[in-house]
């Protein structure tokens, strides 16, 4: 392969969310372009100018964004380019390879029409391939159309399906630039790709159409293919394609349940990519790791249970004063909580503790809510019922002994054995009531803990309102 620097791009049409198959395809361009030192591109494809709002491509760059996948330059949009795909067009005219075609949308319909009545699939008849454009009738604007091979195959090597192949006979003559004077998809593609000095193309396998009628206009012009990679497509736990209905499909999306970027994008690479039974891969071991040979050609299966553990795992794992400042910003839009200093110190001395039993940043926001609630707690229906006026009376005395208690976690747990046992009780007869009144529930975190975060006087506080 020479010195030839790998240059992969990533090229969404901004339809307002980034699909996770497209996630995953933006991110297996990404690997590749790192593990082979290459440069990685993005490429807004913006040419339907009704869809493609600021807002719809602003999804796409922040998704992007929020999973690390950062291009190694500006984005293009394909719709400030479109003066050049039409000149490219106009050279393909002046060297034979395109001609002028002056059907109109009637006659077209015609065609159409016929070719299903008599069980063909629609395509150009190629009536204007070798007609003298002097015949031309008056006033109407002509369309560019590829003066495709007509016999042999195109062929592609693929890096991941291998060698694919249509009969040429099967494509027709595609219009690159249109009456209006607007290039065509395939066309603008293949112009840009080219400009950019795209190497690899990797995309969906949904493309591969697109592929053989795009290799044409490469050979038209001269111009040296890039090498296609087609991914296979993400589908839901039943083999159907990942829609709505199956969960989050949109990146944002995961984002809002609480996934972490790292957690998605670990998930997304072994999603149709293998390498061992390594299940946790950092992003520097992805870059290391990662080639096109690894990707199988059979769809994925989109498992949100497998996704939701590893992401626990990563929870786990991350740094705690980044999952405090999460947890802040979810619990921040809440009215029933006071948000303060003193609640922030809270919920950051408690976060090692709590972050061992979340799967999700959703979780640890509700796990961590208690930690800045205003008195008097709202309580479970199960955890009013412990509070019984007996373990109120014993909470007065509980309160005493932790008056007097140092506020870390083994003077707290030694103060609470020593009550327990002096009173004649078990530690979980004393622990329980005092778990309720401190969070309004049954399950937190081991006591001593929870009490050394709240601090000694929300601790006493929360004790006074209840006992």
């Amino acid at each position: 392969m020479g010195a030839m620097t790998v240059r992969a791009r990533f090229a969404p049409s901004p339809t307002g969310l980034l699909h996770i198959g497209s996630a995953r395809t933006a991110l297996f361009n990404y690997l590749f372009a790192r593990h082979h030192g290459g440069e990685f591109l993005l490429r807004i494809e913006d040419t339907d100018r009704e869809r493609s709002t600021a807002a719809a491509t602003e999804v796409i760059i922040e998704g992007l964004r929020w999973l690390g996948i950062t291009p190694d330059q500006p984005p293009v949009f394909q719709s400030t380019r479109m003066a050049r795909h039409a000149e490219v067009a106009r050279q393909m005219l002046a060297a034979g390879h395109a001609y002028q075609c002056f059907c109109t949308a009637e006659e077209l319909r015609q065609m159409r029409e016929r070719a299903l009545a008599e069980g063909r699939s629609p395509r150009y008849d190629g009536r204007w391939r070798d007609r003298d454009p002097a015949e031309a009738p008056l006033g109407i604007s002509p369309s560019i159309r590829l003066k495709a091979p007509r016999d042999g195959d195109t062929v592609v090597e693929d890096l991941v399906q291998g060698t694919v192949r249509v009969g040429n006979a099967e494509l027709d003559d595609m219009i690159i630039l249109r009456s209006d004077g607007t290039p065509t998809y395939n066309h603008s593609v293949v112009v840009d790709d080219h400009d950019m000095g795209i190497t690899h193309v990797i995309r969906g396998d949904d493309h591969l159409t697109n592929t053989f009628r795009q290799v044409q206009i490469y050979q038209a012009m001269g111009w040296d293919l890039p090498r296609f990679a087609h991914i296979p497509l993400i589908h839901g736990a039943d083999g159907a394609k990942l829609s709505k209905r199956h969960g989050a499909v949109s990146a944002l999306e995961f984002r809002e349940q609480g996934y972490l970027p790292e957690a998605l994008c670990n998930y997304l690479m072994r999603l149709g990519w293998g390498h061992g039974d390594a299940e946790v891969i950092s992003s520097e071991e992805a870059i290391r790791l990662f080639d096109l040979d690894g990707v199988g050609r059979a769809p994925s299966r989109m498992d949100y249970a497998k996704l939701t553990n590893l992401n626990g795992i990563y929870i786990r794992h991350a740094d705690d004063n980044r999952l405090t400042r999460d947890v802040l910003e979810r619990l921040a839009h809440r009215t029933d909580l006071a948000l303060g200093a003193n609640a922030a110190k809270r919920i950051r001395a408690l976060v090692p503790a709590l972050k061992e039993r979340a799967k999700t940043l959703v979780d640890l926001a509700d796990a961590a809510a208690f930690l800045a609630r205003p008195l008097p707690l709202p309580m479970e229906p199960k955890a009013a019922s412990l509070l019984t006026p007996e373990a109120r009376l014993m909470l007065r005395d509980v309160a005493g002994a932790l008056a007097a208690a140092e506020f870390t976690p083994p003077a707290i747990d030694a103060t609470l054995r020593a009550f327990a046992e002096s009173s004649g009780r078990k530690l979980g007869q004393v622990a329980q009531p005092l778990r309720v009144a401190l969070t309004g529930s049954t399950a937190s975190p081991g006591i001593d803990v929870t009490l050394a975060a709240l601090g000694k006087e929300e601790a006493l506080a929360r004790l006074a309102a209840v006992a």
